[in-house]
């Protein structure tokens, strides 16, 4: 009896060791190893604008460029000095006295006007440029001087068709580049009509010989 339980018990353990020695299973795939998409950009990485900063403009002490400002009517004194007749005609320097406490500049031709009456009204013809004379940049120092020679051509020079004589009691003098006159006294007889009478030099530095 024990000895065909004994066999029995054997074919079992052949059995059940057959049984765990079975085929293997396949085995999981290797890794190849994941590839990652580049990554997005966000709005606040976004590239700086392309635009420039506009420059800054150099201011004139950082330069050293400097200019003085053109003579104002109002800081500007109008006179006249030495004076000089000739036949059909009288020239009279005209002089403009810087008044401010800083300089100033003139440059070309002053208008120049005869007047009369009250309020002061220009008769006749304004004067023209004496093309002889070249502009000139003028700088007047506080208390400084420029000039310019007016001719004023006889009015008797002129017939009644042109030349209607009226008497003028004053010079109304307009700086250059000013629109502002300076008045100054000055007796003359003018031409009220088409008769051009005055001609003017550009402004020069100084104050043309007067003392």
């Amino acid at each position: 009896m024990k000895p065909l339980l004994l066999a029995s018990l054997a074919a079992l353990g052949l059995a059940l060791t057959a049984c765990g020695s079975s085929a293997p299973t396949a085995s999981s795939p290797t890794s190849t190893g994941t590839i990652s998409a580049p990554p997005v950009a966000s709005p606040s990485s976004s590239p700086a604008s392309a635009t420039p900063s506009p420059a800054p403009t150099p201011s004139p002490s950082a330069t050293g460029a400097t200019q003085e400002a053109g003579c104002l009517s109002r800081y500007l004194h109008g006179a006249t000095g030495l004076s000089q007749g000739t036949a059909g005609s009288i020239y009279v320097v005209i002089t403009f006295k810087n008044l401010d406490n800083v300089s100033c500049t003139l440059y070309g031709f002053p208008g120049v006007a005869l007047a009369a009456g009250t309020p002061v009204t220009d008769v006749g013809q304004p004067s023209t440029e004496n093309m002889t004379t070249a502009r000139e940049l003028v700088t007047l120092q506080p208390g400084g001087y420029a000039n310019a020679t007016l001719r004023i051509a006889d009015a008797g020079n002129f017939p009644p068709s042109v030349c209607t004589q009226v008497n003028t009691t004053w010079l109304a003098v307009i700086p250059p580049n000013q629109r502002i006159p300076l008045l100054i006294p000055w007796k003359s007889v003018a031409c009220k009509g088409a008769a051009k009478l005055l001609s003017v030099t550009a402004v020069r530095p100084g104050n043309g010989g007067n003392s």
